[in-house]
């Protein structure tokens, strides 16, 4: 007997159960959500905090809770206040995505979320940001070498967690009995990186989207100049950079490719010898095979486009002392690439007509002055 499986929704297509809400960071559509038993495969939920800061969790008292719920989860002390992004069979495979410590004790969930926990959870939230400015003026007070970025207080409003970078190490123990002492919460400093901190905050980046470090990125790869290189961008340290004043992580997705494809060009340093002269490498599109020679070593000159498997079979023909009558193939030039039509417009195209119809008013303007006859004529 064969068992048809159709979504809950009664539709194809992306479930609605494994849809989050809009405001999570590092939100993970969850598509196994409308499988049968999906929720009784594990006990294992994923539960998610302030910004980005995950945790994984036991229902071992198998409550009935899906996405979106909010949920209070074991902590040190006391208890913390959650909202559950994710449960079922990819919740072991996040574990493995978040490079859990091996031995790692895995707390539990307690409840869903109370009238009077969410009480509790409202005024510790509502205390974070000033206390997060006076932390910061008590650290500049102790001529502490950090910056205090967030803070975040558990749901109970037992404990803070202070998240601060520092380019080096940090004697902090000071800082910890003077907050302690000014905030009665028991205190735990987390140190982060430039980009930790712009994922926490978030934000949009120049192509107009959220940021990666706030949307899906979990671990972060180192990114050099290197990758810039590969790709022809220009070392532009203003472009080049993102809002945490790091190259931009976006920089590392494509450079495989680039990489790749470059090995398919001739070396920049040979030069193609043809009966109209020599040519030198002038510039190369990569990922369409395209290589640009000139006439000149220093200048753009009789700029002349070939593809790379065309620039490879003159380096082979010159190896054996030929020489092509042209660099095209068969004498006959590449058709040009289309021209992008938005660069074909004048920028001040709009102040030439401007100047022109300017001009066209004060002539009619001194015409009328000249057929108009004195008042003394009258």
């Amino acid at each position: 007997m064969e068992l048809e499986y159709k979504c809950g929704c009664g539709q194809r297509g992306l479930c609605a159960q494994g849809c989050g809400k809009g405001q999570c960071q590092l939100n993970v559509h969850d598509y196994l959500a409308d499988l049968p038993d999906n929720q009784e495969a594990t006990d294992l939920v994923e539960v998610q905090f302030k910004n980005t800061r995950k945790g994984y969790y036991h229902n071992d008292n198998r409550l009935n809770i899906h996405k979106g719920d909010i949920v209070a989860v074991e902590a040190s002390p006391g208890h913390d206040i959650g909202i559950v992004t994710m449960t079922g069979r990819l919740v072991p495979l996040q574990m493995k995505k978040a490079y859990l410590k091996p031995g790692e004790e895995i707390k539990r969930i307690y409840r869903i979320a109370r009238p009077a926990d969410m009480e509790k959870y409202e005024e510790a939230k509502a205390r974070e940001h000033a206390t997060m400015i006076q932390s910061r003026q008590v650290a500049k007070d102790l001529g502490l070498e950090m910056k205090i970025g967030d803070v975040e207080f558990q749901g109970d409003g037992n404990k803070a967690i202070f998240y601060y970078i520092a380019e080096g190490r940090v004697d902090f123990r000071e800082l910890i009995k003077v907050l302690a002492d000014l905030f009665h919460v028991r205190i735990e400093m987390k140190q982060i990186g430039v980009r930790q901190e712009a994922g926490r905050i978030g934000g949009f980046g120049p192509c107009g989207r959220e940021l990666c470090c706030a949307t899906w990125i979990r671990s972060f790869q180192s990114v050099g100049t290197a990758a810039a290189r590969f790709q022809d961008i220009s070392l532009n340290p203003q472009k080049l950079a993102g809002q945490c004043a790091k190259l931009k992580c976006c920089m590392n997705y494509e450079v495989d490719q680039y990489i790749e494809a470059g090995r398919r060009l001739p070396s920049r340093e040979l030069t193609l010898e043809s009966m109209e002269g020599e040519f030198y490498f002038f510039k190369a599109d990569i990922l369409s095979n395209m290589v640009t020679y000139s006439s000149d070593r220093r200048v753009a000159a009789n700029l002349t486009t070939i593809p790379a498997k065309r620039a490879l079979e003159i380096i082979e023909m010159n190896r054996r002392g030929e020489k092509p009558d042209t660099l095209e193939e068969g004498g006959k030039k590449i058709a040009p690439r289309p021209v992008d039509l938005a660069a074909q417009d004048d920028l001040h195209r709009f102040d030439k007509k401007k100047k022109g119809k300017k001009k066209k008013d004060n002539r009619k303007r001194n015409e009328g002055k000249r057929h108009e006859k004195p008042a003394n004529e009258a």
